[in-house]
């Protein structure tokens, strides 16, 4: 079955070209959803306004949120599968793969719903004001009536990187970019939609790609496929799913908690552009998180079946190689940050304030850049390998312990540039803790026996 052989390929084929098969789509497909999401703030703010590039900054606390849940249940049993593959317990991942359907299904329609019922109370606690909470609320209904196909693609693009098929995550991430590019304009400037039409192309482009996914897993020649009996949750591999998943959870919910706090410190010490700024820095930084976020996706079921294998030689090879390569992402950032921000500004809008607001901040958020790839890397990799509460420190460190407190100390005395300077700093503290628990990991590592193992680079 050429989907075994993929599969056992993650214990034997050399590190270095593994990670590269596995990254580069993985990235490619990353550098998609970013772009994806950028294509989303470029319409809106070009074709609807300023104000309107504010409101959607407003929903970034709510996709955050409604990303936590979507990756306790994604990444918790992409994991969990990649772990029982390496251990060759092809049953279990079977019933993973059911229990992910079935989850996905609960956790998406509950988080709709109660969103929906107390949306206009959530945006303002988010950080709305009067002029921008009606593009927020028209973006977020449309958002939060198809979240269940939103959090069922993910989830699906999740299994099928660790089951062996990268490239089809990767068709199916840029299949809804293209179709959300060919979408954006016609919705919102052709049907005359404004920023519902910018919600409309991307629940649209999602469940399209959804629909390939499903087919793709209702082939029974592959070595994981839908079936009946696979969809009751079975208590152990729920747990498993949630509590390996909990790390990436707690990161989003952070996310959403820190993001609530800058926006709130931007509209009372810069006004609404200064959130709409805020938009603009988030989407061109994200750009290069995504693409660490693609090499630690290529890492994850590497990692995982070489752990669950117990061939520590080749899983330290692997992190190591997705550290390198997530540094010289993010020092890329760091460069293009500090030396054309006002060009990626007017991107976004024509607005003469909002480009050197946006600028400004740039500048400094995105200074410490060069030292947070190896730092996403290294909280991956704990995830990867099951020690989420490792993981989940590592999440939370950052977020909540560093930056948090930051945001609450610097604004009143440096009015906007504190909380613009609580992201560098944060960062900064959080890479210098995650340094220390990897150094101790790895000298632990090496006082344990294993197999000498000969591969190529």
């Amino acid at each position: 079955m050429d989907n075994n052989k993929a599969t056992l390929e993650l214990g034997t084929k050399p590190v270095g070209r593994l990670l590269m098969q596995y990254a580069m789509p993985a990235i490619i497909a990353m550098t998609a959803a970013s772009l994806y999401n950028m294509v989303d703030s470029i319409f809106i703010g070009q074709g609807v306004g300023p104000m309107a590039i504010s409101g959607l900054a407003l929903t970034f606390p709510f996709m955050n949120l409604g990303a936590a849940f979507g990756a306790a249940v994604g990444v918790g049993a992409s994991t969990c599968i990649s772990v029982k593959l390496g251990q060759k317990d092809y049953d279990t991942a079977q019933h993973i793969l059911g229990n992910t359907v079935t989850l996905n299904l609960i956790v998406g329609i509950l988080f709709s719903v109660v969103s929906l019922l107390f949306l206009d109370d959530i945006l303002y606690f988010f950080g709305a004001s009067p002029q921008t909470i009606p593009y927020a609320r028209d973006y977020m209904v449309v958002i939060l009536l198809g979240n269940v196909f939103s959090h069922m693609y993910f989830g699906m693009n999740a299994v099928l990187r660790a089951s062996g098929k990268p490239r089809q995550a990767m068709y199916a991430t840029m299949f809804t970019v293209v179709m959300n590019t060919i979408l954006d304009p016609l919705f919102i400037y052709v049907l005359d939609m404004g920023i519902r039409g910018a919600a409309f192309a991307t629940i649209l482009s999602q469940l399209m790609a959804l629909t390939w996914q499903m087919r793709l897993f209702s082939n029974k020649n592959e070595l994981l496929h839908l079936r009946r009996g696979i969809y009751r949750p079975i208590g152990m591999i729920v747990r498993n799913i949630i509590g390996i998943g909990m790390s990436p959870f707690l990161m989003n919910v952070c996310a959403c908690v820190v993001v609530i706090f800058i926006n709130k410190g931007l509209l009372a010490y810069g006004g609404d552009l200064a959130v709409g700024a805020y938009g603009i820095v988030n989407r061109v930084a994200f750009v290069f998180v995504m693409i660490v976020m693609g090499i630690n996706q290529g890492m994850q079921p590497i990692a995982g079946y070489n752990y669950g294998a117990q061939q520590t030689e080749r899983l330290m090879r692997v992190v190591k190689l997705a550290m390198i390569a997530a540094t010289a992402v993010t020092t890329l950032g760091f460069i293009i940050a500090e030396t054309i921000p006002s060009e990626c500004a007017r991107l976004f809008t024509a607005d003469g304030e909002l480009i050197g607001m946006s600028a400004h901040g740039m500048r400094i958020v995105m200074f410490t850049f060069p030292i947070i790839g190896y730092q996403m890397v290294v909280t991956n990799f704990f995830q990867s390998i099951g020690r989420a509460r490792v993981s989940i420190f590592l999440s939370l460190s950052r977020q909540m312990l560093f930056l948090l407190p930051m945001l609450i100390i610097l604004p009143p005395t440096m009015g906007v540039n504190g909380v613009w300077l609580s992201m560098p700093m944060a960062d900064t503290v959080a890479s210098v803790v995650t340094a220390i628990i990897m150094v101790r990991y790895v000298k632990k590592q090496k006082t344990i026996p294993t197999p000498s193992r000969k591969e190529e680079a």
